[in-house]
C-alpha cells in the first residue's frame, strides 16, 4: 500500500509492502506517523479511518489537497487495486489492471466493494485484522447486538438476514394482494347482488338508481375538488419551500470553508503566542548562542501581539458569521422536514383523489349499464359472468392464503431464533474450544465460554467465576488476542474471510513486561506462521532484534516519512 498528503504525510508517496516479511516492527516517536498505516488501510477499504478522526482532518493540514491512498491485494487469481482520495475526490476499484464499472452511486460502489469483493464489513475487519489501543473496541467490550453482527458476518449468516428482508417485502406484497382480492370479492358479490335485484325490479327502480348515482357522483366530484385543492396547495408550498432552500449546497459549502478558516486562524494565534513566549523566555538565541537585541525582542513581541489582536478581531467576526450560517443550516433542516411532511400529505391527498375517481368511474359505469338495461330486461349473461369472476377470485384468494402460510413458515425459519440460531449453536462449542486453546497457548488457564446469546462466562481452575472486567489489563489483552485468533480461525474455517495480514498497535506498551513480551512473540510466531504480522510499538530497544523487518517513521520538516 502507499499514501501521500494523508494525515502528517507530505506530497511524497510512502509505500509499504504488506507481504515481504512474516513479521515487521513499526517504530517511531509520538506523532511520527506509526499508526497512520491503520487509518490508511481502513480509509482505502471502508472510507473511514481506524482512529476517531473526522474525515476532513485526514487531509494533510499543510498541503490541504491531493490526499491519496492506494492498496493492492489478491483474492484467488484476481488482483485488485483500490484507490481513494480527497481534494479531488477519488474512488476507484481496479480488477486485474482494469477499472471496474463506476456507473452506480458512490455508496452502492462501496457496498459492492464490501459485500462482493472483501466480503467483510468494517466492524468485522477491525476484529479480525487489527488489534489496536486507540479507537479499537475489543469484542468483549461490545454490546450484545454488535457481538451478534460480527459473528453472523464471520459465519456468512448475512444471507439469511437478506433473505428475511426480501421475505418481508414478499409478505407485504401478498398481504396487499389478499386485501385487494378480498375487496374485489366483496365488490363482485355486491355487483352480483345488485344485478340480481336489478333484474327483479328493473321496471320499478332503474330511474331511481340512476338519480341516486348522479347524486353520489355530484357529491364525489365536490369532494374531488376539495382534495385536489389541498393537493395543489401542498405542491405549491413544496415548490416555495424548495425555492427557499435552493442554495443549501452553497450554504453548507460556505460553512465548511468558514470552519476550515477558523481552524487556520486558531493555528495562527497559537503560533504567534508561541513566538511571544519564545521572545519573553530567551535573551539569546538557543541555536547560535548570540544575544537577541532588547529592542528587537520588544518589537517582535509588540508586532505579534498586534497580529493576535487583529486575528482575534477576525475570529470574532468569523464566529458571528458561523453563528449566522448555523442558523441558516437549522432553517434549511426545518424546511426540509416541512417538505417531507408535505410530501406525506400529498400521498394521502392523491390516495383520496384516486379513490374518488375510481368511485365516480364506477358510478358512471353503473348508470351506463342501467341505461342499457332499460332495453334489455333479462341480461342473464351478465349474472353468469359475475358468478364466474367470483369463483375465480375465491380460487385466487385461497392460493394467496396458502402462499402467505408458506411465507409465515419461512419467516419463522429466517428469524434470529431460527436457522441462524441453529448454525450459531453448532459453532459456539467450536468457538469456545478455539478461544480456550489460544488462552492456554497464551499461558492463561481459565475456562472461557460464550453462550448462544454471546454472554461470556469465565471460570478459574477452582471454578471461581469471573467477569471480563475483573481481570487486569494484561489478562484482558490475552483474552482479546485469543478472541482475535479465534475469529481468524473461524473465518478461515468458514472460508468467508482468510487474510494473511495482522496488525497490532501498541499492545506491548503497557500490558507485558520484557519476559512476557518474549513469550508472547514466540506464541505469536506459532499462531501466525502463515500471516504477515505488523507490530506498532514504542518499545524500540527491547524489540528491534526480534523481528525480520523494522520500519521506522520519523518527522522531517513537519512531515512524516519512512526513515532510510
Amino acid at each position: 500500500m502507499r499514501w501521500k498528503n494523508f494525515l502528517s504525510t507530505g506530497n511524497v508517496l510512502t509505500e509499504i509492502s504488506l507481504n515481504s516479511h512474516s513479521n515487521t516492527l513499526i517504530v517511531g516517536e509520538n506523532g511520527a506517523g506509526k499508526s497512520t498505516i491503520l487509518d490508511a488501510i481502513c480509509y482505502a477499504l471502508y472510507n473511514k479511518p481506524f482512529r476517531n478522526i473526522n474525515k476532513p482532518q485526514l487531509i494533510n493540514s499543510i498541503n490541504q489537497k491531493n490526499a491519496l491512498v492506494e492498496i493492492e491485494f489478491s483474492i484467488g487469481k484476481n488482483d485488485y487495486l483500490i484507490r481513494r482520495g480527497m481534494k479531488p475526490a477519488v474512488f476507484e476499484v481496479h480488477l486485474n489492471d482494469n477499472l471496474m464499472n463506476q456507473d452506480a452511486a458512490a455508496r452502492d460502489y462501496q457496498e459492492f466493494l464490501e459485500t462482493q469483493i472483501l466480503k467483510l464489513n468494517y466492524k468485522s475487519f477491525c476484529q479480525v485484522v487489527i488489534l489496536g489501543s486507540a479507537s479499537f473496541v475489543p469484542f468483549m467490550q461490545l454490546p450484545m447486538g454488535q457481538r451478534r453482527e460480527i459473528i453472523e458476518d464471520l459465519l456468512d449468516l448475512q444471507i439469511f438476514s437478506k433473505m428475511n428482508a426480501l421475505l418481508k417485502d414478499k409478505m407485504s406484497s401478498i398481504n396487499t394482494s389478499i386485501t385487494d382480492t378480498r375487496y374485489a370479492i366483496d365488490l363482485t358479490m355486491e355487483k352480483l347482488s345488485l344485478h340480481e335485484e336489478h333484474m327483479k325490479k328493473i321496471n320499478l327502480n332503474i330511474n331511481k338508481q340512476i338519480d341516486d348515482n348522479r347524486v353520489k357522483i355530484s357529491e364525489a366530484e365536490e369532494q374531488l375538488k376539495y382534495w385536489n385543492g389541498l393537493l395543489i396547495d401542498a405542491m405549491k408550498k413544496i415548490e416555495l419551500l424548495r425555492e427557499e432552500i435552493r442554495d443549501k449546497d452553497k450554504v453548507k459549502s460556505k460553512l465548511s470553508k468558514l470552519e476550515t478558516f477558523r481552524v487556520k486562524l486558531d493555528e495562527k494565534v497559537t503560533k504567534l503566542n508561541r513566538d511571544i513566549k519564545f521572545f519573553h523566555d530567551h535573551e539569546n538565541c538557543p541555536t547560535c548562542k548570540q544575544d537577541i537585541d532588547h529592542d528587537f525582542r520588544n518589537h517582535a513581541i509588540e508586532d505579534r501581539s498586534r497580529k493576535i489582536e487583529e486575528t482575534q478581531d477576525g475570529t470574532t467576526k468569523l464566529a458571528e458569521e458561523l453563528d449566522n450560517m448555523y442558523k441558516q443550516i437549522e432553517r434549511i433542516d426545518e424546511v426540509s422536514k416541512e417538505i417531507t411532511n408535505l410530501h406525506g400529505d400529498c400521498i394521502g391527498y392523491q390516495a383520496h383523489v384516486s379513490n374518488l375517481n375510481s368511485n365516480i368511474a364506477e358510478l358512471i359505469k353503473q348508470n351506463n349499464d342501467l341505461n342499457i338495461e332499460k332495453n334489455n330486461e333479462k341480461n342473464v349473461d351478465a349474472a353468469k359472468e359475475l358468478k364466474k369472476q367470483l369463483r375465480d377470485l375465491e380460487k385466487k384468494k385461497e392460493s394467496e392464503l396458502n402462499t402467505l402460510e408458506l411465507y409465515k413458515a419461512a419467516s419463522l425459519i429466517l428469524k434470529d431464533t431460527g436457522i441462524k440460531a441453529q448454525i450459531i449453536n453448532q459453532y459456539i462449542p467450536i468457538i469456545n474450544k478455539l478461544i480456550n486453546k489460544y488462552l492456554a497457548a497464551l499461558d492463561f488457564f481459565v475456562n472461557f465460554e460464550l453462550d448462544k446469546n454471546f454472554q461470556e462466562t469465565i471460570k478459574s481452575r477452582h471454578r471461581d467465576e469471573f467477569s471480563y472486567a475483573s481481570f487486569s489489563e494484561g489478562e484482558k489483552m490475552r483474552i482479546n488476542l485469543a478472541v482475535l485468533f479465534t475469529w481468524r480461525a473461524v473465518a478461515k474455517l468458514r472460508n468467508s474471510t482468510s487474510t494473511n495480514l495482522l496488525i497490532m498497535d501498541e499492545i506491548f506498551d503497557g500490558s507485558l513486561d520484557s519476559t512476557g513480551t518474549d513469550e508472547f512473540l514466540k506464541i505469536l510466531e506459532q499462531l501466525t506462521n502463515d500471516t504477515n504480522t505488523f507490530i506498532i510499538s514504542h518499545k524500540t530497544d527491547a524489540l528491534l532484534d526480534k523481528f525480520e523487518s523494522v520500519l521506522k517513521f520519523e518527522k522531517h520538516h513537519n512531515f512524516s516519512r519512512l526513515a532510510a
